[in-house]
Formats: C-alpha cells, sequence, structure tokens
C-alpha cells in the first residue's frame, strides 16, 4: 500500500466502537466503508460517527476563538496544525474476510484488529467475494458515504420475495424509482412472479418511461387499466358476481350486525348480493336486521366500489372498473394464469378509492393463495414461481390499528403463512411504526431509504435483519436515491446506491455492462 492510500489509523476503541484518527488532508464521511488489512484476513470497517480531536485544551481553544471573535482579528496560526486538531471516526466492524484463499470467505468479526493498523477506503477489489447466483435482481451499486463503488449488489429473487420485503421511506427519498428497478429486473426473471397494486398509475409508464419499454415487456409484462388500453393493454374490468364477503374481509370496517347482513344477502341472492344490496331487494328473513343497519350496508357498498343505478335501475360503476353484465367475470382467472407464467401484472388503481384497491388485489391475491396451498398439498409447489404482491401504504392492511379493530385480510394472512407457500409481500411503506412487531420480524429484507422521524427510524432499526444500532445518523442523512439493505441474505447491512430508472430504460444493455456481484 502507498501511503496515499492510507486515509486514517486505529488509535482505540472497543469492539462495537473502534476509533480511528483521520490523516490529515483526508476527509471521512459518515457511512464511508474502510478496510483494515492483515497478513491473511481484510476487516471491512463503516464509519457511523464523527468528531474533533486535538491536542490543544479546550479551554486554551476557547480562550484564542474569544480574542480573535472579540478583539482585533489576528492571523491565528498553530504549530504543526495537522498535529494539533485532527477528525476522529467512530466504525464499527461488519465483516472479516478470509484472503487466504481465492473462495474469501466471510465471517462476522469477532476480534478487534492491531492498534495503530491503517485503514483505506474500500475498493471493488475488496468486494471480489460477492458473485451472482443465476436467479437474482439489482438493486444498486456498493456506496461508501456518498462515493458509489463498482460493484452492483445482486439479491438471490427467490429467498428475499418469498420472505417479505419492507421499503420504508419519507416521500421524496426515491421509494418509486426503487420499485421500478427491482421490478425492471424480475421481468427478466421468469422465477419470479409479481402483482402490483399502482396506486398512481406509475410504473407502466403511459407518458414516460416506465417498465413497458423493457425488451421483454412484451412477453413478460401484463397492465390493466380502465383507462382506454392501448398497446397491447388490458381493460381492468372485475364483474361484481365475482366478489364474496370474504373479499371484504379485514378491508371494510364493518360492525357485526353489518357483517351478518352481507352474508345474509350473499345467502339469499349467491353471486347477484351485491346488485341486491345496491337495487334495495328484500332479503328473506330482513326482519331479523334493524332496517338502518341495511341501509347502511347499501350506503357503504355503493360508496367502496362506486356503484350507482341508472334510471331502469340498473347497477352502474361510476369508475368503470366494475360491471353487474358479462365483462370481467374471468379476469382473476387470467391474472393467475399469467402469474403462474412467471410474469409482472401490473394493476391501474389509480382511479379507485383506497378499500375499492384493496378488494380488486384481495380478489387476485386470495385466488393465488389458494391455488398455492392446493399446490403444496399436491406436492406440485416446486415448480411454480415466487410471487410478490407490491402494495403501497401498507399499513392500510397490515397496520397495527387495521388489525386489532377488523378481521385478518388476505395480506396480512400472507404476510404471517405466505413464506410456507412462496409468497410473500413487498410492502412500502412511510410508517413502520404501525406495523405491529411480529409482522416486521417476518419481513427479512428491509430496502432503508432516507428518513428524518425518529420514531419511524426507531421502528426500522428494531427491526433489522443487521445490527443498525448505531445507524441512527446514518438512515437520517440518507439523500435520494441512496439505501442500506439489511437482508438475512446479505453478508452485513449494505450500503447502495440506487441507479435512475431513465438510466436503465435509456441504456437496454445495462444489466451486461453492470459488474454484476451478489452475496
Amino acid at each position: 500500500m502507498t501511503e496515499v492510500d492510507i486515509i486514517g489509523q486505529i488509535i482505540g476503541g472497543n469492539v462495537g466502537h473502534i476509533l480511528i484518527r483521520e490523516k490529515g488532508g483526508k476527509r471521512l464521511e459518515l457511512g464511508d466503508l474502510l478496510v483494515s488489512r492483515e497478513k491473511d484476513s481484510s476487516l471491512i470497517l463503516q464509519v457511523f460517527n464523527l468528531m474533533y480531536g486535538s491536542q490543544i485544551p479546550a479551554s486554551t481553544k476557547e480562550m484564542m476563538s474569544g480574542i480573535n471573535l472579540e478583539k482585533k482579528p489576528f492571523d491565528l496560526e498553530i504549530f504543526e496544525p495537522e498535529l494539533r486538531n485532527y477528525t476522529l471516526a467512530e466504525v464499527r466492524a461488519l465483516a472479516r474476510v478470509d484472503t487466504t484463499n481465492e473462495k474469501l470467505k466471510v465471517t462476522l468479526p469477532k476480534i478487534l484488529p492491531p492498534v495503530f493498523n491503517t485503514v483505506d477506503l474500500i475498493t471493488s477489489e475488496d468486494l471480489k467475494f460477492l458473485s451472482k447466483t443465476e436467479s437474482s435482481f439489482y438493486v444498486g451499486n456498493v456506496r461508501s458515504g456518498t462515493k458509489e463503488i463498482d460493484v452492483g449488489v445482486w439479491l438471490p429473487s427467490k429467498d428475499v420475495f418469498s420472505h417479505h420485503v419492507l421499503i420504508p421511506a419519507t416521500t421524496g427519498r426515491g421509494k418509486s424509482n426503487l420499485v421500478k428497478t427491482i421490478l425492471w429486473h424480475i421481468l427478466d426473471d421468469s422465477s419470479v412472479s409479481a402483482l402490483v397494486l399502482d396506486a398512481h398509475n406509475e410504473y407502466y409508464g403511459i407518458q414516460s418511461a416506465g417498465l413497458k419499454d423493457h425488451n421483454d415487456a412484451q412477453n413478460n409484462l401484463v397492465y390493466y387499466t380502465p383507462n382506454n388500453p392501448k398497446d397491447g393493454a388490458n381493460f381492468l374490468t372485475v364483474n361484481l358476481r365475482i366478489l364474496t364477503p370474504e373479499h371484504f374481509k379485514g378491508i371494510i370496517k364493518l360492525s357485526d350486525a353489518q357483517n351478518h347482513a352481507i352474508r345474509a344477502y350473499f345467502r339469499d341472492f349467491g353471486e347477484e348480493w351485491i346488485s341486491a344490496i345496491v337495487q334495495d331487494r328484500t332479503l328473506t328473513n330482513a326482519n331479523q336486521f334493524q332496517q338502518g343497519t341495511l341501509a347502511v350496508v347499501q350506503r357503504i357498498i355503493q360508496l367502496t366500489l362506486g356503484l350507482d343505478l341508472d334510471e331502469d335501475r340498473n347497477v352502474i360503476c361510476h369508475n368503470r372498473v366494475f360491471d353487474s353484465g358479462s365483462r370481467g367475470t374471468g379476469i382473476a382467472d387470467d391474472i393467475v394464469r399469467d402469474i403462474e407464467a412467471g410474469k409482472v401484472v401490473i394493476l391501474d388503481t389509480s382511479q379507485l378509492g383506497s378499500d375499492a384497491e384493496l378488494i380488486i388485489g384481495n380478489v387476485i391475491a386470495s385466488k393465488i393463495f389458494h391455488k398455492y396451498q392446493s399446490y403444496k398439498n399436491r406436492g406440485q409447489l416446486e415448480n411454480k414461481p415466487v410471487v410478490t404482491i407490491v402494495i403501497e401504504e401498507a399499513p392500510r392492511v397490515i397496520g397495527e390499528d387495521v388489525l386489532k379493530t377488523r378481521e385478518n385480510n388476505i395480506y396480512s394472512t400472507i404476510a404471517k403463512e405466505g413464506r410456507k407457500f412462496k409468497i410473500g409481500l413487498t410492502a412500502i411503506t412511510q410508517l413502520t411504526s404501525v406495523i405491529p412487531r411480529t409482522i416486521l420480524a417476518n419481513m427479512n429484507t428491509k430496502i432503508i431509504l432516507g428518513n428524518e422521524m425518529v420514531l419511524e427510524r426507531q421502528a426500522i432499526i428494531s427491526s433489522a435483519s443487521q445490527d443498525l444500532s448505531d445507524d441512527d445518523r446514518n438512515i437520517a442523512s440518507l439523500d435520494k436515491g441512496e439505501a442500506i439493505v439489511s437482508s438475512i441474505f446479505v453478508p452485513f447491512a449494505m450500503p447502495i446506491k440506487i441507479p435512475l430508472f431513465e438510466d436503465l430504460v435509456n441504456n437496454q444493455e445495462s444489466k451486461k455492462n453492470i459488474k454484476k456481484k451478489v452475496y
């Protein structure tokens, strides 16, 4: 190593808080990855705190500053300034890499590096232990502070998506860009399929770059929208007859009496039960319900699904998504067939209210879940693709208040049991703190973007797969497009720089040009 490579020197500390003195003229950053090299191994370190150090007593510095500020300014000159004043960095050890053979075995660090050992910034050569698996997806390049290393981070698709993914961040930190990047690479992988509830109609790319621009979009991407679909897109039309009371379970807040009422309608009118409610048809045993209960049920169904009656008392839908005629009866079967074929299916739910969107997702997700349960029972699950269900504002269905005040819904069921059936959630949220710890613990991969809210950072840190107890400031300072991957499938919490999605679109060969590395 040449003198210019050295950025600091270890001077003390303990296992979790190693102290490094910064070399004069160098600039360490929060999140910087450093390497302490030894005879047969190297230790990867990360900066989590910076502070001032000085050989000049604090009282002397205060006096010198006071003279300079309050009296006539003078040219303050300190003898050997780089020796007298300096920066100290607190770092923690992330991983020890055995360099005695080409395999570069990675283990958790259990011993301290030698005192006075020099450290330098990590390079791509130090990350050779990363290697790409056959089925994996790209999330970004390794990041050291704000510096991007030319090593891509690829995660094992089947394992990651079946064990659930959480993407927590505040607004404007690049959640949508990250999700599009992930889906872009899923389109190359037939071993993983995705059902995407697109509440903002931003992933397909109607008026801008989107997944439709992928080379394999024609074969592997399916898009449903209620807005005059073009170029091979499909009408998002759900027939009211395929809805059952179970699809409202855990989504709509109903009293016991209201629940009994909709089930009574389903029992009396079968597939016509929703039309019967809207048209105010009479139940066989209507006297068991108060008239107010039936009126409230009618209002809830109409408002939730956007339904009304025309002049001839035919049921109509204001947003064209629901149909009481013959359209949309086979949409669930069609989507499940595409999911089983390893495709990405996007549902444009931007014209729907939150509850209606979740009900449509419930129809599809329930069918997938029950089919995969059946495949497992028959020993046929092994050859089916892993399914991830991408849902924004995840606390709507897996939030603590929702799960306490309503019945379990299909999304919470998948969060708790889906792993057994190769089905997982990709949950996007600004509010991690309102998701129960039992569900957070099941989400074994978290791609953490910037978050300035203390309570949310604490919830993220306490449920991470690695110890991020010293990363509070680091998470708060993450800029747009910067993230930390905490997962049981990476050797340590991996800082990454997420690529701009438009760059992937503009360079269709980027997946070949990226230096493909994965743990």
